[in-house]
C-alpha cells in the first residue's frame, strides 16, 4: 500500500510516499480501507520533530491521527463490525495510508447522512470537544463557555458541542470573517483577538461573571487574560498549544476563584477508559444523526497534494478542517 513515511523531520519536503506492507488485523482488530484523513496541528509538530510518534518503537513513522473508511477485514474475535461497514476513528498514528488496523472499540459508525470524506473531519475535534466540555468541563444549559480559536477545526466542533449542551457560547477568533463563521455555528457572542480586549469583552458579555468553562487549544498570549476572567468555580480546559508558547497561568488566581485547570487528552482517555469512551461515542453518534452537529470543511484535497495542504494550514487561513482523500 502507499503511505506517507517520515524518515527524517523538518519542512514539508520530508513528507515522502512509499510502498509498505498492508497491516493485518489481530484477533480483536479491524482493518480499514482508508478513504480520507484530516490534518491536525499535531501532524505538523510531528513532521517537525516536536511531537514523538505516539505509537513508539516498532512502527514505521506514518503520521495521521484520524480517518474514515470501509471495513475491509476483521479479526476472529471482532463482534462489533462486519465487512463493508462505514467507519471513522481517531488513532495514535498511521492514517496517512491506504489501510490501517485498530481495536474494534476505537471505531465509530459513520451516520448515513454524512459523506465518508466529511467523516474524516469528525473524530479528533468532536470527541475531544465532547470529552473536554461535557465530561471534564461539566458544561450544562445556561452556563457560559469561551472557545478559543473558534473558526479552527477544534473550535468549530467545540461551539457546536457547547450549543447542543444548551450553553451560551463566546467564540474568539482572529478576523471578522472567522467571527462570522462562529456566529453561523451558533455562537452567541464573538471576540476578535486583533481588535478587542479579551478581558473587557468577557466582562461585558457575561455581565461581570466571566465564562464558566474556557476551552483553549491555543495557549500563548491569550491564555492568561482569559484565565483572569474566569468565573467562580470555573474550569480552564487545556486542549493544546497551537500558538506555540506554553502559557504560565497564575496559580494564585485558581486559589482565589476556586477554579480548576484541567488537561484534556482524549486519545489517552479512549485507551484508559474504553467503556466510558464507547458510551460517549454512542451518544455523539445520536447527535450527528439528529443534525445537532456537523463537520466544518475548509477544503478537500487529494492525498497527492499533501504538501500544499500543509502550506495552507501554515498560513493560518484555514476555517474548519482540511480533508485529504485517497
Amino acid at each position: 500500500m502507499r503511505a506517507v513515511v517520515l524518515r527524517s523531520h523538518g519542512g514539508p519536503e520530508v513528507l515522502t510516499f512509499e510502498d509498505v506492507e498492508v497491516p493485518l488485523p489481530g484477533p480483536d482488530e479491524v482493518q480499514v480501507h482508508i478513504r480520507a484523513t484530516a490534518l491536525n496541528r499535531a501532524d505538523i509538530l510531528q513532521r517537525m520533530g516536536g511531537y514523538p510518534d505516539p505509537r513508539g518503537a516498532g512502527f514505521l513513522e506514518i503520521p495521521g491521527l484520524e480517518y474514515s473508511g470501509i471495513v475491509s477485514a476483521v479479526g476472529e474475535r471482532v463482534k462489533m463490525w462486519k465487512l463493508g461497514d462505514r467507519v471513522m476513528a481517531i488513532e495514535s498514528g498511521g492514517a496517512y495510508a491506504e489501510y490501517i488496523c485498530t481495536h474494534e472499540r476505537q471505531l465509530l459508525a459513520v451516520p448515513s447522512n454524512i459523506p465518508l470524506a466529511d467523516a474524516a473531519a469528525i473524530p479528533e475535534v468532536f470527541l475531544t470537544a465532547w470529552d473536554a466540555l461535557v465530561l471534564q468541563g461539566g458544561l450544562t444549559s445556561g452556563r457560559w463557555a469561551l472557545v478559543h480559536a473558534g473558526a479552527s477545526g477544534v473550535g468549530t466542533a467545540a461551539i457546536q458541542i457547547a450549543k447542543a449542551a444548551g450553553a451560551r457560547v463566546i467564540a474568539a477568533a482572529s478576523t471578522d470573517e472567522k467571527c462570522a463563521l462562529c456566529k453561523s455555528l451558533g455562537a452567541d457572542e464573538t471576540i476578535n483577538y486583533t481588535t478587542q480586549n479579551i478581558r473587557e469583552a468577557l466582562k461585558t458579555m457575561t455581565e461581570g461573571k466571566g465564562p464558566d468553562v474556557i476551552y483553549d487549544p491555543v495557549g500563548g498570549d491569550y491564555a492568561e487574560p482569559a484565565f483572569r476572567s474566569i468565573a467562580w468555580r470555573g474550569r480552564y480546559l487545556v486542549v493544546g498549544f497551537a500558538a506555540g508558547p506554553i502559557p504560565a497561568l497564575p496559580f494564585n488566581l485558581a486559589l482565589l476563584k476556586g477554579a480548576s485547570i484541567v488537561g484534556v487528552f482524549w486519545g489517552d482517555f479512549s485507551r484508559r477508559e474504553p467503556q466510558a469512551n464507547a458510551a460517549m461515542m454512542a451518544e455523539l453518534a445520536q447527535w450527528y444523526a439528529q443534525g445537532k452537529v456537523k463537520p466544518v470543511i475548509d477544503r478537500t484535497m487529494p492525498m497527492s497534494e499533501l504538501k500544499a495542504a500543509y502550506a495552507h494550514m501554515g498560513s493560518r487561513g484555514v476555517m474548519g478542517k482540511l480533508v485529504m482523500v485517497n
